[in-house]
């Protein structure tokens, strides 16, 4: 009689092993991201010659205002980040809710740092995967 794996016995399944390595890597890319988002916010406030100011869009805003659009979801971003790393239960649902408005801002942000702007919305969609498809109540 061939031997037989049973898939309720047989361990955490690749994707939740995956998952939940991604999801520590995402609330360490979270926090890296806030932090870098802050400072960007500080350099559009200070209005840095880092940004050139392109054609008038849809969606402007002064720089004054997107830096501290960026300086308090980079803020926010770090919080999550950093209880998403102890592994609060809250912050998995304001880390998606976050990765999302990040995802959000930096779109509408395109205009003045097109490379960064596409990074950043990369990686919070990362984050956003990561964090909704890890299940850390698996039974292993």
């Amino acid at each position: 009689m061939a031997h037989e794996v049973r898939p309720d016995r047989s361990g955490p399944s690749v994707k939740q092993g995956i998952a939940a390595g991604t999801s520590i890597g995402a609330a360490i890319i979270m926090a890296t991201v806030g932090v870098v988002e802050f400072f960007q916010g500080i350099a559009a406030v200070s209005e840095d010659e880092l940004f050139v100011q392109g054609q008038d869009y849809t969606f402007k805003f002064d720089f004054t205002a997107w830096g501290w659009i960026h300086i308090v979801l980079g803020v926010v971003m770090v919080v999550v980040g950093l209880a998403l790393v102890s592994g609060a239960t809250w912050a998995r649902v304001t880390a998606i809710v976050i990765a999302a408005l990040s995802i959000l801002a930096n779109f509408l942000w395109l205009p003045y740092y097109p490379w960064w702007s596409v990074l950043i919305i990369a990686l919070d969609v990362v984050v956003i995967w990561a964090v909704s498809t890890w299940n850390p109540r698996a039974d292993y």
